[in-house]
């Protein structure tokens, strides 16, 4: 069995995008292989972030992953700041990684510009030696992440091979990122040539589906998504990247290639066309957004859960850990 790995951040909202890229996707893992699925919590402190809403949100995570198919009896839920041993691991691998490796970060560099530069907390520019801590401490063979995480995967590859070529061994394993299969990169709405992401920003609000609007809020959205001046459906991201993002939508809501649900929509206006976006998103997500709301209520329930998923991937990274500290010799 492949031991397979990954984590959310609640560092926002949570939107159709992190459904379609995330949530929905890890359930398919954990009847055939040995799963860890945490809430990325620290993660979550390298930019500025009101406590109360971080803590509510963790438990919001918990609740969409509940709500999407995992199981705690066969998938190891936990909660990043509960397992001690990432911040020892995380000490020790910052000496393997390479300034010029994380500066060249895509996400960090998007995210520093947005500061302009000022103010930058070095667990920025850190973050993905401590997400390549969270992939090393469970012994991972697969990490399903989006596209815009498989950057810092592929560094925790290179930090693996680089700390098994110095001490002669195989103390890490080499992780491999996978990515959905359809539905890769949802765009905004009002704005398709930008990815759909967590936002506070009120303008951006209109583009952005997320898991808890409410069926009318959806619908409006999608029925004003911004689409072009002609008229016929077709999957073209570079000249119709409004229609190509809906078309995008509506086939990983049907598990299908967007070039195979245009074919559904030959010679409809779009407004039927949006219409039946709309239809496909609630088909999901309606039943979606009732189960997580019924584990939402029980935060009681949740920290359980939180607490026996912690003693459960204790119990894998000690030993790895305890490997590691023995390799570089402080044990």
């Amino acid at each position: 069995m492949a031991r397979v790995l990954s984590g959310v951040k609640p560092t926002g909202k949570m939107t159709l995008g992190n459904y379609i890229g995330s949530f929905r996707n890890f359930p398919e893992f954990q009847d055939s292989n040995e799963v860890y699925i945490f809430v990325a919590d620290l993660h979550a402190l390298t930019l500025p972030i009101d406590p109360n809403f971080l803590h509510s949100t963790i438990y919001d995570i918990v609740s969409f992953y509940l709500a999407a198919g995992l199981d705690p009896n066969k998938t190891i839920l936990f909660r990043q700041s509960d397992i001690p041993e990432v911040a020892m691991l995380n000490a020790i691998m910052l000496n393997y990684a390479y300034m010029g490796e994380t500066a060249e970060m895509i996400q960090f560099k998007e995210k520093s510009a947005k500061l302009n530069n000022k103010a930058i907390g070095v667990g920025l520019f850190t973050y993905p030696i401590l997400m390549a801590c969270d992939i090393f401490l469970y012994d991972t063979d697969i990490v399903p992440v989006g596209e815009d995480q498989r950057q810092h995967v592929e560094l925790a590859h290179t930090l693996a091979r680089r700390f098994n070529s110095r001490y002669k061994g195989e103390f890490i394993k080499e992780p491999r990122a996978v990515s959905p299969k359809v539905g890769k990169r949802i765009m905004s709405l009002s704005d398709p040539l930008h990815k759909m992401s967590k936002s506070d920003d009120r303008e951006a609000q209109k583009g952005i589906i997320y898991l808890q609007d409410d069926e009318k809020t959806i619908r409006k959205k999608i029925m004003s998504a911004v689409t072009d001046s002609e008229t016929n459906v077709h999957f073209d991201p570079i000249n119709k990247p409004g229609v190509s993002n809906l078309l995008t939508i509506y086939g990983a809501m049907k598990h299908m290639e967007p070039e195979e649900a245009e074919k559904l929509f030959v010679g409809q206006n779009y407004g039927t066309f949006k219409k039946a976006v709309a239809d496909a998103v609630m088909e999901e997500l309606g039943p979606f957004q009732a189960k997580f709301n019924a584990f939402r209520s029980d935060e009681a329930k949740l920290e359980e859960i939180f607490s026996i998923g912690a003693k459960k991937a204790r119990e894998s990274a000690a030993p790895v850990l305890e490997r590691i500290m023995k390799a570089v010799g402080i044990r």
